[in-house]
């Protein structure tokens, strides 16, 4: 499976009142991977939204991962995006199965990525790359450490941190295989501007 183009990752509160439309916009203009990633503590209508995004997911033919929650992600059939805080990724493999995509936040720290693959990664993610609306204290990443990173590992790289369309072009050509984008994608005024600035990400990586 070829994990490359677009990672598309929601946003509750930049969401609120359109939440499925906008998804669904995205997902219109080619999304890789799309990210659910609600840090709140209402289960009921977190299990809610990611079964109307998984059954979104299907329609469109992308794979869909829940951040931080493997038990939501097991009783969906879904991967999991796990962060250094929430322990080894091997629990969740097992959870989960072989088929399903897990991810590793690795920040800005080539040996977290290593220790990632070596536990079942099936991508590694690394991040902030530019100042984040999402994650404004998070560690920086650079150019150099993807280079490194390219150099070492064999599996797909994700970026993230405050990524745009004017800036996510050295990233491509340093070696990355997803953008990882939350504001610059779902900040838009319309859905049709949504779905343009979703073809618009994946058209970068023809050009690189």
């Amino acid at each position: 499976m070829k994990l490359r183009g677009l990672y598309a990752i929601t946003d509750s509160q930049l969401l609120a009142g359109k939440f499925l439309p906008y998804v669904e916009a995205a997902l219109d203009g080619g999304v890789t991977l799309l990210q659910y990633r609600d840090k709140s503590s209402d289960e009921a209508r977190r299990l809610r939204e990611a079964e109307a995004l998984r059954d979104l997911c299907e329609r469109y033919k992308t794979r869909l991962i829940i951040n931080d929650d493997a038990e939501l992600a097991a009783r969906l059939g879904v991967g999991v995006h796990l962060g250094q805080t929430d322990g080894p990724l091997t629990p969740a493999r097992t959870l989960l199965g072989r088929q399903a995509i897990i991810g590793a936040t690795c920040h800005g720290q080539l040996e977290l990525a290593e220790r990632a693959a070596r536990e079942g990664a099936d991508y590694v993610a690394f991040g902030r790359f530019f100042n984040s609306n999402t994650k404004p204290g998070a560690p920086t990443a650079s150019l150099e450490l993807l280079d490194q990173a390219r150099a070492q590992l064999k599996l797909p790289i994700a970026v993230i941190g405050g990524i745009t369309l004017d800036n996510a072009r050295p990233l491509i050509e340093h070696g990355a295989d997803l953008l990882a984008v939350i504001h610059a994608l779902f900040s838009a005024d319309s859905t049709q501007e949504v779905t343009r600035r979703a073809r618009a990400f994946n058209a970068l990586f023809e050009s690189v």
